[in-house]
């Protein structure tokens, strides 16, 4: 008997190790997903916890929602992604973020 564990892949066709590893995938992306959903609705429910006090709160809530629309269908559409970018324009500027100076959004000012 030997003490080195035998390496399973190796031993099967090309097709069967290729659907091995596409499973795995296929777990890891959902596993993923999941986590992100679990963020998304701590994120959500933090924001719906009571009515923004601050114009901080407010704007928060608003890049938030932006956010969410920009990664839809409609969000891509040219004309709307003019008016997210100018919205999140505005909001940083309004907010005294220093990005917003001449950095696009999600910029490293690199």
């Amino acid at each position: 008997m030997t003490t080195d564990p035998v390496e399973l892949d190796a031993r099967r066709g090309m097709a069967a190790q290729k659907a091995t590893e596409d499973r795995r995938h296929t777990a890891e992306v959902e596993a993923d997903r999941a986590m992100l959903r679990q963020h998304q609705d701590e994120m959500e429910e933090a924001l719906c916890a009571g009515p923004a006090t601050t114009w901080e709160e407010a704007g928060k809530k608003a890049l938030y929602l932006i956010t969410l629309f920009a990664g839809t269908a409609e969000g891509h559409d040219p004309r709307h992604r003019q008016l997210i970018a100018s919205a999140l324009e505005d909001i940083r500027r309004l907010s005294g973020d220093p990005r917003a100076e001449g950095e696009p959004p999600g910029g490293s000012g690199t």
